[in-house]
């Protein structure tokens, strides 16, 4: 029997799929965070607020 999907797939459909571009914007986006939270603690200690 025929199927009428356009795409024919045997797995589900994620919107964010296991690959190295995911995993490496997951990474990205972390560092990115991190690097935030420690940029306004330095700031916060050199501008006396803490």
């Amino acid at each position: 029997m025929a199927s009428n999907n356009k795409y024919n797939h045997s797995t589900e459909d994620y919107i964010v799929e296991d690959n190295k571009k995911t995993r490496f914007g997951g990474t990205f986006i972390a560092i990115i965070l991190i690097l935030l939270i420690a940029a306004v603690a330095v700031t916060g200690v050199y501008l006396g607020y803490w």
